[in-house]
Order: structure tokens, then C-alpha cells, then sequence
């Protein structure tokens, strides 16, 4: 026998109202269980589907109550009787237990166990015998059907009180008959005679009417009793929508009567169920496909959202930059405009200065043409004095070498200022020239001035509007991160709605299993 530990002396009680529903295949294998086995069994139910049922039987329980359970199985009868049972952790819990056979066509294919919660006096009395039994049986009990009795001539009384109606029918019959016969002999004996063959035939006839009296009786009420406990039987079994053959309406048939209607009602309801289970369970797979598709798609567009934010969250750190590149080129333009404007007027200040180097060219050319004067008029005095000097003769000889000198000095000047003259004119041409670029660079100038102006303008109107594209794409990227808060949250929803309608599934699930612990075959219950 199995022996599961480890075991507590803690106690876990079932709440009242509260029903442990379990359903085994032949060989005791756990193929449905209801979610109050799987809360108080403290067992998964995946760890309970497919187990043998004595997973949860606890040491104390006597192997005597398990035979006796198995032995009123096999008779296709149901078994009523406390069990102790043990929970994962070790603690326990008692519970009455129904156990009867389950039929499809009119054979057991399984075993469904209903347990509810039983009396405390029946727990004391249940635990005593158990323990008496787990002692060796010294009072000398015995279970039968889940009932205690006692085995032996002690328990004679008991087992006679409990003989089924039929059984106490053919008792009492069967004692009448007896003394009538018995009686008939008897007087048959003691008269003798005529008299005494009258008696005798009188017990022999009150016996043949007791007979048929049995058979009467049998015929209008025991077997039709017996179809009832069958039919009832059925019922409890979870075989629905069996067919009575009601031929009476006395008080035996009006309780056929009222078996057949309860198990068509029965069936009418169950089916009833089963075709509204159905439709629920198909209802709400579409809706866990819907939901879970929906939720598929929420994701994937809560991730497309988040790349989108990520996306416009860096578009907005690259406008924010270009925005303050803006900015500072446009700081920057307007400084390369006040340069431009310095420029202008070092330009403009040069051209003047050019127009004042042209001015002093032409008085340098005014004293180069007085000294050239000056020059040819020294040289004509020099001349004067050269011929002065030879009508002196000896003399004026001193004279000459000076007048010479001097010729000799205005010839030197003279030359001198013409090839300053030259140089003058070219270097006049030149600033001439120069003036006229100046002209064209002042221009030139004035231009770039615009151009720079303008395009810083332009830079000014770029950080302006790359400013507010900044602050546009910040309320988008907000709007974005809103938009992805949300999105997040209706996936939550929709995951959330997935789960309730897998759920809702799996409840369909689980009340269509526990449906299918009531079959509607209709066979024929004789």
C-alpha cells in the first residue's frame, strides 16, 4: 500500500457548502479534478491529471477501506463512506466521500467522487474505527459499501435490519407459509379423518396463496423498485436520458413516473448545457484568437511607436543642434557683417587717401617743374658766368671752375627732376589706377556689406524658424511619448483581455469537463 509522507497533525477543514469533484479512469488515474481539489489537495492540477487517485491518501487510512471501496466498485454499486486524505504539504482533511461508477451505453468507463464536508461526531467515530482497525481489528469490525458493521454473530442483528425489502418480503412470505403448511400437517395429524385432510388442504391452499401473493408482489413492486434504484443509480453515475417501461400508476409507478421525468429533465438540462458550453467555448476561442491577434499587433505597433519616438526624439536633438548652429551663425554673420562694414569704410578711407596721394602727386610735379626752372635758370647764370669769367681773363679763372661747378650741378638737376618727373608720372599713373580700384573695391565692398546683410537675414530668419521647429518637433516627440504611454497601456489592455478571454476559455474548458461527467445516452434501463 502506498504510503505518502511526510504527515502533520495540522487539520485543514472544508468549508461548508464546498464540494471536492474528481473523476478516475478503470484503473484509479485522475482525469478531471474540480479547482476545490486542486485548493485544498494543494496539488497542481497538472501534477493531479493522470496520477493515481491514492496520491492524496493519507497513512492512517486502513487498507480494509480501500477493499471495501474497490469491491463495491466492482459491483457497479456506489460507495459512501468518510476518508481521511493528505494534502502536498502533509496536513490533512476529512471528507464524506460519494463515489459511484460512471456508465456510457450501460458499462462503467470511470469512477466520479464527490466529497462534501462531513459532521464532526462522524469524524471522532470514523477516526476511532480506523484506528481500530489499523490495530488489528480487536472489536471485530467490518465496512460494507462504506458502512460500519460488525463481523460475526454480533453483528447478525445489524445485517438482518439492513436486508433489502424484497429479501425481508421473501422472509415474511416465507415464515407464513411455513406455519400455514406447517400448521395444516399438524392438524392434519392431530384430527385425522375427513377433518384433518380438509385442514391440510386448507394450509396447502393458504401456502399457494402466499405464492402468488410473492409473485404479485414481485411482479407490481419489487422489480419495478429495482429499475427505480437502477435508474437512480444511472443518474448518480452521470448517465443520462434512460427510458423506464411505466406500465402502473399506482404509488410504485408514480415514483418510476417521477424518476423517468427527473433523468429527462435532467438530460434536457445537461444537454441544454453542454450545446450552451459549446457555443461559449467556440465563442470565446475566437475571442482569445481575436485578442491575441490584437495583442500581436499592439505590440508590434508599440514597438513601431517606440521606434518612431526614439526617431522623432533624435530628429529633435538634430534640430535642436541645427537650431543653435543657426543660432551662432547667425551671431556669427552678424559680426562678419560689422567686419564687412569696417571693411567698407578702411576701403572708403583708403580711397580718400589715394585722392590725397593723387593731389600731393600733382603739387611734387608743380615743384619738380619749378625746380626744373630753377634749374635751367641756374644753368643759363652758370653760362653768364662762364663767359664773365673768361673776359677776366686770369682772374675770373676761379670764377669759371665755380660757374662750372654750378652748370655742372643745375645739368645734374635738371636731370634729376625730369627722371623724378618720370617716376612721379608713372607712380601718378599708378595711383591713379589705384584710385579706380579702390572705386571698384568701395563698390565691391557695398555688395559683400548687402550680400552680408542679407544672408544674415537669412540666418536670422533660419534660427527663428529652426527655434520653433525645435519647439513644434518637442510637442511632437511629447505627443509621440503620449502616444506610446497609451499605446503601452491598450496593449496592457489588450494583453490583459487576452488573458480574461483565454481564461474565459479555459473555464468553458474545465465546466465542459465537468459536464462531460453526465453522459446522454439513452440506453434502455430494464
Amino acid at each position: 500500500m502506498r504510503q505518502n509522507l511526510p504527515v502533520t497533525n495540522v487539520e485543514f477543514l472544508l468549508d461548508e457548502g464546498k464540494c471536492i469533484v474528481s473523476k478516475t479512469d478503470l484503473r484509479g488515474k485522475i482525469v478531471y479534478v474540480n479547482p476545490c481539489f486542486v485548493e485544498v489537495s494543494g496539488f497542481s492540477e497538472q501534477e493531479l491529471l493522470g496520477a493515481p487517485h491514492n496520491l492524496v491518501r493519507h497513512p492512517d487510512m486502513p487498507p480494509a477501506a480501500f477493499a471495501d471501496l474497490w469491491m463495491t466498485l466492482k459491483a457497479g454499486l456506489p460507495w459512501s463512506g468518510l476518508v481521511k486524505n493528505r494534502c502536498k504539504n502533509g496536513d490533512f482533511y476529512w471528507v464524506e466521500a460519494n463515489v459511484s461508477p460512471m456508465r456510457e451505453n450501460g458499462r462503467v468507463v470511470g469512477y466520479i467522487s464527490v466529497r462534501t464536508t462531513p459532521a464532526r461526531a462522524r469524524v471522532e467515530a470514523a477516526a476511532a474505527v480506523y484506528r481500530s482497525l489499523a490495530a488489528g481489528n480487536p472489536a471485530r469490525l467490518a465496512l460494507h459499501q462504506g458502512q460500519l458493521r460488525r463481523s460475526g454473530w454480533g453483528g447478525l442483528w445489524l445485517r438482518m435490519k439492513n436486508l433489502s425489502t424484497e429479501w425481508r418480503a421473501i422472509g415474511a412470505l416465507a415464515t407464513v407459509a411455513m406455519l400455514l403448511l406447517g400448521g395444516g400437517g399438524a392438524g392434519a395429524l392431530l384430527l385425522g379423518g375427513r377433518a384433518g385432510a380438509w385442514f391440510a388442504a386448507g394450509g396447502l391452499f393458504g401456502a399457494t396463496l402466499i405464492g402468488l401473493l410473492w409473485h404479485g408482489l414481485q411482479v407490481s413492486f419489487v422489480a419495478p423498485l429495482r429499475d427505480a434504484i437502477r435508474a437512480v443509480r444511472a443518474i448518480a453515475s452521470g448517465e443520462l436520458g434512460g427510458r423506464l417501461d411505466i406500465r402502473r400508476d399506482d404509488d410504485v409507478g408514480q415514483l418510476l413516473r417521477a424518476t423517468q421525468q427527473m433523468n429527462l429533465n435532467l438530460g434536457a438540462i445537461i444537454g441544454d448545457v453542454h450545446d450552451n458550453v459549446d457555443n461559449i467555448r467556440a465563442a470565446a476561442r475566437d475571442v482569445a484568437a481575436g485578442n491575441a491577434d490584437l495583442a500581436a499587433r499592439t505590440a508590434a505597433q508599440a514597438a513601431s511607436l517606440e521606434e518612431s519616438a526614439a526617431s522623432v526624439e533624435r530628429l529633435a536633438g538634430t534640430v535642436q543642434q541645427t537650431a543653435r548652429h543657426a543660432q551662432h551663425a547667425s551671431e556669427l554673420m552678424a559680426h562678419a557683417t560689422g567686419v564687412a562694414r569696417q571693411g567698407g569704410e578702411a576701403i572708403g578711407r583708403m580711397g580718400a587717401t589715394m585722392g590725397d596721394i593723387s593731389l600731393a602727386g600733382k603739387r611734387i610735379e608743380d615743384m619738380i617743374a619749378l625746380i626744373e626752372g630753377i634749374a635751367f635758370q641756374t644753368n643759363l647764370l652758370a653760362l653768364n658766368a662762364a663767359v664773365e669769367a673768361a673776359r677776366a681773363g686770369e682772374q675770373g679763372r676761379g670764377f669759371a671752375v665755380v660757374a662750372a661747378e654750378v652748370r655742372h650741378l643745375a645739368q645734374r638737376s635738371t636731370a634729376a627732376a625730369k627722371e623724378i618727373k618720370a617716376q612721379l608720372g608713372d607712380t601718378v599713373d599708378k595711383v591713379a589706377q589705384g584710385n579706380l580700384l579702390v572705386t571698384d573695391a568701395g563698390q565691391t565692398a557695398r555688395d559683400i556689406i548687402g550680400a552680408v546683410e542679407h544672408a544674415a537675414g537669412l540666418m536670422r530668419e533660419i534660427a527663428v524658424a529652426s527655434s520653433e521647429q525645435s519647439a513644434d518637433i518637442g510637442q511632437v516627440s511629447r505627443a509621440m511619448e503620449e502616444m506610446d504611454e497609451n499605446t503601452r497601456q491598450n496593449a496592457t489592455l489588450v494583453e490583459q483581455a487576452a488573458m480574461a478571454a483565454a481564461s474565459l476559455h479555459d473555464q468553458a474548458g474545465r465546466l465542459t469537463q465537468a459536464i462531460s461527467l453526465f453522459t446522454l445516452a439513452r440506453p434502455a434501463v430494464t
